[in-house]
This record gives structure tokens, C-alpha cells and sequence, in this order.
């Protein structure tokens, strides 16, 4: 083969990997994979009263976790973080103050990896290691697991129940990692919002990487949605509220 044809079949080539990893990222940035997976697990709860629970992933970040936790207080709203083994591992401090500022903390998976490649054996070994680190900064047992991306299979759904956890996803999907602007999230969250549904924020990663990320539009987005809401009727609560609370017990 002459090396000008070579040439243009690396190009080529190279051309079509380019454009299938295209079609893969927006694939993921557009699509909410968790729709597929959402057979016995905690997405959404039917409830007769305008509740939401406001949920986290990836943290804690100790630039951003901190920020979204003052945005929280001020908006006098309880959420619910799903931390990362290795980053409570490596800013106990902040997963403390999430615990102390009064929100729930539930499981993650310890280094974000893909669990369907999982043994149920390894399964268990990566959440029960994710547990003992949180539970050894926060003093909290996690009843609660959400899987990396929301890979998970029947399988290790049933593994899971049987460790005694919940696996809880969401019913929508900020898509804060992609960084769209905090008008777009917001607006995308009242033009679909539902009594009893479960949203997805991340207070660390990007779009490569599960920690750093820039979270400023996150930030931005907790009062003014919070304030949109409250204006429809709803109330904000944790996952165990959502589960189990009565309605005259949820706070405004």
C-alpha cells in the first residue's frame, strides 16, 4: 500500500473515532442513562403532597461542598449526599459538616468505578469499604446507594438488598457536570418537576473527572430554584422523608 493511502486511512480512521466518541459524550450528556436501569430502585415517590428531595453526588469537594452547604442554609433546605469513599477519605472535615449541618449522607461507591464489571463479591468489598470511611468521618451508617452513573445491574440489586441498602437513583437530572447555566437547570427543572421526585445535582467531578469540576452554576442554582418551587407549593425533604415522613411533618 503506498504511503499517501496509509495516510488517508489514519485520517479516515481517525476521523470515525473521533465522531463515534462525539456520538458517545452526547450520547451521555443528553441522554439519562438511569432510565434504564430504574426497575426496583428508588427514583421517585407518588405522594399527594408537592415534596422533592434534592440529592448530591461525587462530594465532598472542599471548594464546592462548602458553598452548596451555605446556599442549603440559606435556603433552609435538608439534601441528601451521596459521597465518594476517597474523597471523604481525603476531606473528612467537610464530610463531617455535612453531617452536622443536619443532611443525609448515603453511599456512593468508594472510587466511582463502573460496578456492572463487578463480582457481587467486589461489589460488596467497594461499598462496605465506602461505609467504613464514612461512617468512621461522619460517625453515619449509610442506608442509601447510589451507583457510579447508575450502572447497576439486577443482579447487584439484589446483593445490595441484601446488605440492607436502598439503591436510589433519580427521576431528574440536572446535568449540572455538563455545565449548562444555572437558567437552563432551573428552567428545565420547573418545566418537568413532579410531587415526589428525586433530583440529581453534583457537588464535585466533571466531565472526565470525578473530583474538582466547576459546580459555580450548582451554586447558583439552589436559592433560585428553591424559590421557583416554593412559589409552585413544594417543600423540600431528604430521601428518608420522602419515604417515610407525613405530610403535615414536612417543613417549609
Amino acid at each position: 500500500m503506498k504511503k499517501s493511502s496509509t495516510k488517508r486511512l489514519i485520517i479516515v480512521l481517525a476521523i470515525l473515532l473521533a465522531l463515534a466518541a462525539a456520538g458517545v459524550a452526547a450520547f451521555t450528556m443528553f441522554f439519562d442513562q438511569a432510565v434504564i436501569v430504574r426497575r426496583n430502585t428508588v427514583y421517585h415517590v407518588e405522594r399527594p403532597d408537592k415534596v422533592v428531595a434534592i440529592t448530591f453526588d461525587d462530594g465532598p469537594s472542599p471548594v464546592w461542598t462548602p458553598k452548596i452547604l451555605n446556599e442549603l442554609k440559606q435556603a433552609n433546605i435538608k439534601a441528601t449526599f451521596f459521597m465518594l469513599g476517597m474523597h471523604v477519605e481525603k476531606y473528612p472535615e467537610i464530610a463531617r459538616q455535612v453531617a452536622e449541618e443536619g443532611h443525609e449522607i448515603g453511599n456512593h461507591s468508594y472510587d466511582h468505578h463502573g460496578l456492572i464489571y463487578y463480582t457481587n463479591e467486589e461489589l460488596e468489598t467497594e461499598v462496605n469499604r465506602a461505609e467504613k470511611v464514612i461512617k468512621d468521618a461522619t460517625g453515619v451508617k449509610t442506608i442509601y446507594f447510589r451507583p457510579p452513573k447508575a450502572w447497576v445491574t439486577d443482579s447487584e440489586k439484589n446483593k445490595l438488598k441484601e446488605m440492607g441498602y436502598k439503591v436510589v437513583l433519580w427521576s431528574l437530572n440536572s446535568k449540572d457536570w455538563v455545565t449548562f447555566d444555572n437558567k437552563y437547570m432551573i428552567k428545565y427543572i420547573l418545566n418537568n418537576i413532579r410531587p415526589g421526585d428525586i433530583i440529581l445535582f453534583h457537588d464535585s467531578g466533571g466531565v472526565f473527572s470525578t473530583e474538582g469540576g466547576d459546580r459555580h452554576e450548582t451554586v447558583l442554582t439552589i436559592q433560585r430554584l428553591a424559590e421557583k418551587l416554593r412559589e409552585k407549593g413544594y417543600k423540600f425533604v431528604t430521601i428518608t422523608e420522602l419515604l417515610n415522613v407525613k405530610n403535615d411533618e414536612v417543613k417549609k
